[in-house]
C-alpha cells in the first residue's frame, strides 16, 4: 500500500484513501526513476528545501523533454534551418523565438498526460474516441514516421557521403548502433546514449563560430520580424516549413510514452516542465546557430540564394569558410539524423506497444518484450532499407512528409486539446480556461500553416501570399466569434463550486473503469470540422498522388 501510495501522490496524505492499482499497461513502468543523470526512490515524498536538492532532481528527471526537443531538430530541421540561412541570411531568426511558447504550451499538456494518466498518448485517444480514431491516430502515425525515418537515413548518406563514406556502409552501420543503444533492456543507459547526441547537438558552436557570423545583426533579426528581399510565395512557404520542421505530430507520442516508461508520476511533474522549457530553449539555440553559420558563410557569396540539399551546404562550408566548417556541417547533419531516427522510431514502437497492450519499455531485456523491440528494429531495418535500393524515390519521399506532417500536425493537436480538457482523464488537471484560449490560437495556426504547406505541396503555382492574408483574416474573425461565446456562456454559468480533490494525489482511474465519454456541443463540433478537413486533404494528396503517376 505505502509503495502504491508513494506512486500516485506528490506529497504525503494524511488522509486515508481508497486503494487504487497505478492505471499502466506495463508494470515495468512503476519503480524507481533510473535516468541518465541520477536515480529518485519511488518511495522519495519528502520535499525539496535546498537548491541543491532540487537540482539533482532535476539532474534525474531531465531526459522526456530535452530528447524530444533536440530529436526535432533533426535531418530536415538542420537542411531547412540552413536554407533559411544560405537564401534569407538571419531575417527569420523571429520565427524561432515565436516557436518557444509553441513548443512548450503544446509539450507541457503532454507533460501533465503522462505523469498523472500512466499511459501512453495512442491508447488515450484509442480509449476515449473509439477505435476508428485509434486506429486513424495510429496508422497515420506510423505512415508519417516511417517516411521521416526515412528521411533521417538519407541525412547519415549525405552526411557520411560528404566525408567519403559510402552509403551501403554508413546506412547499415548507423542501423545497427541505433538497434544496438535501444535493446540494452536498460532505461538508464538507453538515455545516456541519447544525452550524447543532445550534447552533439552543440556541434553548431564551433560550426558559428568558424563562420563568424555578426552577433549585433543576429541579436536585431531576433526581435525585429522581417524578410530578406521582402515577403513573397517562396518566403512564406519557407516560414511555414521552420514551424513544421520544429513543431511534430510524433513529439506528442514519444515525450508522453517516455514519461510514463521513466516513471514520472504527478510528484515530480514541476520538474519535467522545467526539462521541457530547457529543451525548448536548447532546441531555438541549435536552430540559430545552424541558420547564422550559413548566413555568415553565404552572404555576398555566389551561392547566396541558392541552396540545393545539405551536401551542397557543406560543400559550400569548405569552399567558403574551410574544411573545418564544412566538416562540422556534415558531423550536426549526421547527429542530428540519428537522434531524429531513434526519437521517431522509439515513438512509433510506443505506440504500437500502447493500442495493442504488448510489453513496451526500455526497462526490459529483450526476451521480456519481444514484439516491441522486434517492431524498433523492423522499422529501422525497413527503412535503412529503402535509402539502399538503387533509384528509390526519395525526393518523392521528402514531399510525402512534407504532406502528411501538414495534414496530421493539426490533428494531433485537436486530440492533445480535448484529452486535455476531459476530467475522466486529468481531473483537476486539466487545462486552465487561458491556457485554453492560447492553445485554441496555437491550434488555428497551425492548421493555417500546415493547410498551407499542403497546398502548396498539391498546387506549387498557388499564390502563398494571398492564401496567408485570406486565411489569417478567417482565424481573426473565428477567434472573436469563439471568444464571443465563451464570455457569454461564462456569465450564464454558476460559480465553480471550490476545488475538493487535491491535485498532489488525484490520478486517472484504471482505463477499465473508465465510462466512454458524453460528447458535448465542443467536441462534436470539433471532430466534424477535422472531419472536413482531413477530407480535403486526402482530396488534395489524391489528386497530387495522380499527377506523379501520369507525369504531370
Amino acid at each position: 500500500m505505502a509503495d502504491e501510495r508513494a506512486h500516485v501522490a506528490a506529497v504525503p496524505d494524511t488522509e486515508p484513501e481508497p486503494s487504487r492499482a497505478p492505471p499502466v499497461l506495463d508494470e515495468a513502468h512503476i519503480g524507481d526513476i533510473k535516468g541518465a543523470l541520477g536515480t529518485l526512490s519511488l518511495d522519495d515524498t519528502g520535499a525539496r528545501s535546498t537548491w541543491r536538492g532540487r537540482l539533482l532532481a532535476l539532474l534525474a528527471i531531465m531526459g522526456p523533454g530535452l530528447i524530444v526537443m533536440v530529436g526535432d531538430n533533426d535531418a530536415g530541421g538542420v537542411a531547412t534551418y540552413a536554407e533559411a540561412g544560405q537564401n534569407y541570411g538571419t531575417s527569420l531568426l523571429w520565427v524561432l523565438i515565436l516557436l518557444i511558447p509553441v513548443l512548450v504550451v503544446n509539450q507541457e499538456m503532454v507533460v501533465r498526460l503522462g505523469a498523472v494518466t500512466g499511459v501512453g498518448h495512442g491508447r488515450l485517444i484509442l480509449e476515449r474516441f473509439g477505435r476508428f480514431w485509434g486506429a486513424f491516430s495510429i496508422v497515420d502515425l506510423f505512415l508519417l514516421n516511417f517516411l521521416t525515418i526515412v528521411t533521417e537515413f538519407i541525412g547519415v548518406d549525405l552526411a557520411l557521403g560528404y566525408l567519403g563514406v559510402g552509403k551501403y556502409v554508413s546506412v547499415p552501420i548507423a542501423a545497427l548502433a541505433l538497434v544496438g543503444m535501444t535493446l540494452t533492456g536498460s532505461f538508464r543507459k538507453w538515455e545516456r546514449a541519447m544525452f550524447v547526441f543532445v550534447a552533439g547537438n552543440f556541434l553548431a558552436i564551433p560550426l558559428a563560430i568558424e563562420s563568424h557570423p555578426r552577433a549585433g545583426v543576429v541579436a536585431h533579426d531576433f526581435v525585429v520580424p522581417g524578410v530578406a528581399g521582402g515577403v513573397n510565395s517562396t518566403s512564406i512557404l519557407l516560414v511555414v516549413a521552420i514551424v513544421g520542421t520544429t513543431v511534430a505530430p510524433w513529439q506528442l507520442f514519444f515525450q508522453q510514452s517516455n514519461i510514463v516508461d521513466k516513471r514520472i508520476t504527478t510528484r515530480w511533474i514541476n520538474y519535467e516542465r522545467v526539462d521541457t522549457i530547457i529543451g525548448s530553449f536548447v532546441v531555438v539555440v541549435g536552430a540559430t546557430l545552424i541558420m547564422a553559420a550559413a548566413a555568415a558563410a553565404f552572404a555576398h557569396t555566389g551561392l547566396h540564394g541558392h541552396f540545393t540539399d545539405a551536401r551542397g551546404v557543406a560543400i559550400g562550408l569548405r569552399h567558403t569558410v574551410g574544411r573545418v566548417a564544412g566538416v562540422l556541417f556534415a558531423l550536426v547533419l549526421l547527429n542530428a539524423s540519428i537522434i531524429g531516427a531513434g526519437a521517431v522510431t522509439l515513438a512509433t514502437s510506443y505506440a504500437f506497444g500502447d493500442v495493442f497492450g504488448l510489453h513496451h519499455s526500455l526497462h526490459r531485456p529483450p526476451r521480456e518484450a519481444k514484439l516491441f523491440y522486434a517492431i524498433f528494429a523492423s522499422i529501422v531495418a525497413a527503412a535503412a532499407g529503402i535509402v539502399l535500393i538503387p533509384g528509390a524515390p526519395l525526393g518523392l519521399m521528402t514531399v510525402a512528409v512534407q504532406a502528411l506532417a501538414g495534414v496530421l500536425l493539426p490533428s494531433a493537436s485537436v486530440f492533445l486539446l480535448l484529452l486535455c480538457n476531459d476530467r475522466a482523464v486529468l481531473g483537476p488537471w486539466v487545462n486552465r480556461p487561458w491556457l485554453n484560449a492560447v492553445a485554441t490560437l496555437i491550434l488555428a495556426i497551425l492548421f493555417m500553416l500546415s493547410g498551407i504547406l499542403m497546398v502548396t505541396t498539391v498546387f506549387p503555382g498557388v499564390n502563398v501570399t494571398r492564401l496567408l492574408v485570406i486565411l489569417s483574416a478567417a482565424i481573426a474573425c473565428g477567434c472573436a466569434v469563439l471568444g464571443g461565446v465563451a464570455l457569454r456562456g461564462r456569465r450564464g454559468r454558476p460559480a465553480a463550486p471550490p476545488e475538493t480533490i487535491r491535485r498532489e494525489t488525484w490520478t486517472m482511474p484504471p482505463l477499465a473503469l473508465l465510462g466512454r465519454p458524453t460528447w458535448s456541443r465542443g467536441r462534436v463540433v470539433a471532430m466534424s470540422l477535422m472531419w472536413g478537413y482531413l477530407f480535403i486533404a486526402v482530396v488534395l494528396l489524391a489528386v497530387k498522388a495522380g499527377r506523379l503517376a501520369t507525369g504531370g
